[in-house]
């Protein structure tokens, strides 16, 4: 029997064994309720607790002579009970057991994604601690627009990563669904209190109305949420990636002493971790595409969904669990330089200040347009020039010295007015 309160590791989940003990706990669960009911006996029930078990290796063998993976148990699991298996099965199908223990595997997985992110959390609420007042230049387009800090960034991430928490955590109840009603699910050979008992045993909930399989819906949403979440560690990965360009270099991915770069150049320390996140993401993103498609089966059921299940399931699981905690350690170790944040932002003589000149300038009475043209004069005349100087040029244009004093300048100037209602962000986010 599978112990639900302890946590395997994610790899163990989608193997064999595993698969064929929730299969066997689903079975059990059914015996135990028909018995409650009076439909089996209790000491048949006390048998078969005590007998069965199952060989992988022995059930691979049925398999290759019968050709139905779920018979092949039931051979296996009834060499081990005797003449009591004959209670085991009663009057379900195989997607009874292959769909309620496949839920099994679904809830477990999505628990140790749960715990991983929970610790993304953390390191990301740390650093934004950390960082909360750091300065850095935003950007939009990739161009420099006003002063951030790096903290605010972080602030940004961690909403997302809780929101999709909140999405995984609603997604555990909607995935924790069992079907145990017969062939076409209309529960003619089966009790639909047998279903109700099972499940509640299981820790889950019967299907409110389910064909020979549980809709497939459910099943595309966990991997869409899995996706989704692997979109949001893309963009945070992409960013990294980003800010530890050469001609950047704001933050960097940790490396270590004996770590190599390029097997050509010496120099290189690439983001390779961030790299890898990204490309990681797509292939889960195809999982999801893949997922929809199974929606759409044959009247009650096919089994084209299956094969695809084997694959996608197991792979998008292991790798948001992965992915986890590969951004997790990146987060916690990422090397974050406050002075070239300084320096970029103070490139061109400080542009990124343009809006606050534009709009001291309109509150001492310039009209707007005008107003507009003469800082836009300055930013352009200072930008990509190599000793561009856009605060240089303010100060020295007439028409904005009749308008603004030095200290009016001065203060336009001043990155701190930009971080003046950034702890009504962080008090959203309770940090």
């Amino acid at each position: 029997m599978i112990e639900r309160y302890t946590l395997p590791e994610m790899g163990e989940i989608w193997t064999d064994t595993y698969k064929l003990k929730t299969w066997l706990e689903v079975e059990i669960a059914v015996c135990e309720a028909q018995a409650e009911l009076g439909y089996i006996p209790t000491d048949a029930v006390a048998e078969i607790k005590a007998k069965a078990d199952f060989d992988p290796q022995r059930v691979l063998e049925i398999e290759a002579e019968v050709r139905h993976d779920v018979i092949a148990f039931l051979t296996n699991v009834n060499e081990y009970v005797g003449d009591a298996g004959r209670y085991i099965h009663l009057g379900l199908t195989s997607s009874d057991v292959l769909d309620t223990g496949l839920a099994l595997q679904m809830v477990a997985s999505l628990n140790l994604i749960l715990e991983k992110l929970e610790e993304l959390i953390q390191a990301i609420r740390f650093q934004a601690q950390q960082h909360r007042y750091t300065v850095m230049v935003g950007r939009s387009h990739g161009i420099h627009a006003e002063p951030i800090t790096f903290g605010f960034k972080l602030a940004g991430w961690l909403a997302e990563v809780m929101r999709n928490r909140d999405r995984l955590v609603r997604l555990r109840k909607d995935i924790a669904v069992g079907k145990i009603s017969g062939a076409v699910g209309t529960y003619a050979n089966v009790d639909p209190q047998i279903e109700a008992i099972a499940c509640q045993k299981l820790g889950l909930q019967p299907d409110t109305a389910s064909t020979q399989v549980v809709s497939r819906d459910r099943h595309a949403e966990y991997v869409q949420q899995l996706a989704l979440l692997g979109a949001s560690i893309e963009r945070f990965a992409v960013e990294i990636r980003n800010l530890q360009r050469t001609d950047v270099l704001e933050v960097e991915e940790f490396f270590s002493k004996k770590q190599k770069g390029s097997s050509a150049m010496p120099h290189k320390r690439n983001p390779i971790r961030s790299e890898r996140l990204t490309g990681m993401a797509r292939v889960i993103r195809g999982n999801a595409v893949a997922a929809l498609e199974n929606v759409a089966l044959w009247h009650e059921r096919d089994i084209s969904h299956s094969s695809v299940e084997r694959v996608i399931l197991p792979d998008s699981c292991i790798l948001t669990h992965f992915m986890l905690r590969e951004i997790t350690g990146l987060v916690k170790n990422l090397l974050v330089y406050p002075e070239n944040m300084q320096r970029n932002m103070n490139v061109y003589g400080g542009v990124i200040f343009s809006q606050r000149v534009l709009l001291t300038l309109v509150e001492k009475g310039m009209n707007r347009e005008d107003a507009y043209k003469v800082v836009q004069d300055c930013a352009m005349a200072a930008w990509n020039t190599t000793d561009g100087d856009f605060r240089k040029l303010i100060n020295q244009d007439s028409t904005i010295a009749k308008t603004l004093s030095q200290s009016e300048i001065d203060a336009c100037f001043d990155p701190q007015h930009h971080l003046k209602n950034l702890d009504t962000i962080y008090q959203r986010l309770g940090i």
